[in-house]
């Protein structure tokens, strides 16, 4: 029998994949969640994905915001914030809890709730905790929306400088000396928590480094030179985390490096040296994002050197069981070893960060990144991994 008379099916458009960019969040790292995201929304190619802009206000309200990247920016050293970008004051985004309907809905008192759409990825651009540290990676496991980064797990591992450090610790990475001073401890009996920490001192000698224990881009950590400055940098840690981490000082050359998830697996970047910053104690937060401190991209260090940190970062990603990014942090002691302190889940990523900087020099441009990440997290399902 011929079909060629028999009435043709039309065919369904193609939709393009659908990226919500969700940014902002409750953490002292608001700000640079927002500057992250509208780099990465400049950067997305909209002839490729339809892209949906989430911000989630400074007390946790998830608000449809304004898709304006010129608006996202540092200006006058004022970071910006959802509040500004959010196109109603009461209204609410929505994800359903439901693996079989990825719909997003916009809900307003006194209106009919507003289906925005089905989203195919999520691309969270959030620092810190609330967003970086797995809270929000457990609900979009539960919504069944693939996402940008890494799981559960790896991302709760992440955040917590304690735990990260006894993970790379038990898979033969080297980690620096510390100790931990955990909320409980403090509460019941403030003066041993401080003893702890002096006699830490009496061993590894002064200055230490007093951390928030959860936090980022540097918030709350102060350079401690002796006993008398104690005090105020546990205040101004536990201002950020009530759970503290104090370091010792490693004297050597602060290299980072940067991994990222290909086809085939995990590789890493030419790795990037933060040089000492005369105007500041440390790589703090006005050194990173405002007075924006230049790393020098590619690391002056020996091909052996080179080759050894990649290695190191690519474990240190595996170690945690990460996906998609990591930015991972060393130090290149006088005696030529490196000491792994801390990898990023969810580093900056603005142009100027560190982590496309040194994908840039590797041959791996800011929208080709971007473009990696996103398609990594479409070929992964959610669920146990």
């Amino acid at each position: 029998m011929s079909t060629e008379n028999l009435p043709q099916t039309p065919e369904r458009p193609t939709r393009k994949p659908r990226v919500a960019v969700v940014f902002g969040g409750r953490s002292s790292e608001h700000g640079i969640s927002v500057v992250t995201a509208g780099a990465v929304l400049s950067a997305i190619d909209r002839t490729k994905y339809d892209v949906l802009p989430i911000g989630i206000t400074q007390d946790g309200r998830w608000a449809l915001t304004a898709d304006e990247p010129e608006r996202m920016a540092i200006v006058d050293r004022r970071q910006p914030s959802v509040e500004q970008l959010a196109e109603s004051g009461e209204g609410g985004v929505v994800l359903p809890v439901d693996p079989a309907n990825r719909e997003v809905v916009y809900n307003e008192p006194g209106s009919v709730p507003k289906a925005l759409g089905e989203v195919d990825v999520v691309f969270p651009m959030l620092h810190g905790p609330y967003g970086e540290d797995g809270t929000l990676q457990g609900l979009l496991e539960l919504s069944g929306v693939p996402y940008v980064g890494s799981g559960v797990l790896a991302s709760a591992v992440g955040q917590d400088k304690d735990y990260m450090k006894r993970v790379f610790t038990s898979f033969g990475l080297k980690v620096g000396p510390y100790v931990v001073i955990r909320p409980r401890e403090w509460q019941q009996d403030e003066a041993a928590a401080r003893k702890k920490i002096v006699d830490f001192a009496g061993e590894h000698g002064w200055p230490l480094f007093v951390k928030p224990a959860r936090a980022g881009s540097s918030f709350g950590i102060t350079k401690v030179d002796d006993l008398a400055g104690l005090d105020e940098a546990i205040e101004e840690a536990q201002r950020h985390d009530p759970k503290i981490i104090v370091e010792a000082l490693l004297r050597g050359r602060e290299i980072e490096c940067g991994v990222l998830e290909f086809e085939d697996g995990p590789r890493a970047s030419v790795p990037a040296e933060i040089p000492p910053v005369q105007s500041h104690a440390f790589y703090d937060f006005e050194a990173k994002y405002i007075d924006a401190a230049d790393g020098i991209v590619p690391a002056p260090l020996t091909e052996e050197q080179t080759a050894e940190v990649r290695r190191l970062a690519v474990e240190a990603f595996d170690a945690a069981s990460c996906e998609g990014l990591v930015r991972a942090d060393f130090f290149l002691t006088e005696d030529g070893e490196f000491v792994i302190n801390e990898i990023n889940t969810m580093p900056g990523f603005t142009p100027i960060s560190m982590y496309p900087r040194m994908w840039r020099e590797t041959g791996v441009g800011y929208a080709e990144l971007v473009d990696r990440l996103i398609q990594a997290a479409l070929r992964r399902s959610t669920g146990l991994r």
